[in-house]
């Protein structure tokens, strides 16, 4: 018998060279909704982009890279 599982969503911000690991504050939230909420607590979110989500370790990883100091 096959289990279909909904995987756990972990958010991951690079701040001064230290990957800050964020919860999922709401699986139902849309993933530009959980960047909106943690943009609050870290302001450099506010300009931060999303990369493409990555399956490890049964959670799927959504990194929020900041542009900030970057050209083009």
């Amino acid at each position: 018998m096959l289990l279909a599982t909904q995987l756990e969503r972990v958010f991951i911000l690079k701040d001064k060279g230290h990957d800050i690991i964020l919860t999922d504050p709401e699986p139902r939230w849309s993933i530009e909704a959980v960047l909106n909420f943690y943009a609050n607590r870290y302001p450099i979110l506010t300009t931060a982009k999303i990369s493409a989500p990555v399956i490890r370790d049964d959670a799927v990883e959504y990194k929020f890279e900041s542009v900030m100091g970057t050209k083009g």
